[in-house]
């Protein structure tokens, strides 16, 4: 989709009406870019050294071991965000990984959704999912700050494809590491 074919959509069909973002969710905070001009000197600037002490390798493992970790998707029947049993097995899964391993790391959930249904309905059933999640591992003892929700909507589809195959496999939530 080109940028001018976006343009046209949000102005055909405007902003959602309601707050995507509600109050008491977190919120993912960038880190702001540093606008100090770089020094165009042919003096070298000095290799960053790595720290060696104990705990500042458990850092760096602890936050290496973090970003290699995989949580499994979770998949909802179409027009639903209730969790079915295996999706709160595999959260389960998750929540433990996360409260025995991962202690510090943060997860942001993604919900997704098939193609059917308008760009704002399926917005709001995407954090719909989400939150469903979030919900759920809280209840199983993991902290809220270490988790934020995003809806997708049916922006990116898993697979592409107008048949059950493909909306079953785009009908979901996504787990992704925050760096």
């Amino acid at each position: 989709m080109t940028v001018g074919s976006f343009g046209l959509m949000l102005g055909a069909f405007g902003c959602a009406s309601k707050d995507v973002v509600k109050k008491d969710e977190p919120i993912a905070v960038s880190k702001p870019v540093d606008a100090t001009p770089q020094k165009n000197d042919a003096t070298p600037s000095a290799p960053v050294v790595p720290s060696t002490t104990p705990s500042a390798r458990a850092q760096q493992s602890v936050k290496a071991a973090a970003t290699d970790a995989v949580f499994d998707k979770i998949y909802f029947d179409f027009d639903n965000s209730d969790l079915s049993k295996s999706s709160r097995d595999t959260l389960t899964q998750s929540a433990e990984i996360l409260m025995k391993d991962k202690k510090t790391v943060k997860v942001r959930i993604e919900g997704n959704c098939d193609e059917r249904g308008s760009a704002e309905y399926n917005l709001a059933l995407g954090e719909r999912r989400a939150k469903a999640a979030a919900k759920y591992l809280i209840t199983l003892g993991v902290q809220p700050e270490r988790l934020s929700v995003l809806s997708y909507g049916k922006e990116k589809p898993a697979a592409q494809g107008n048949d059950e195959a493909a909306w079953s496999k785009n009908r979901r939530d996504e787990f992704v590491i925050q760096k």
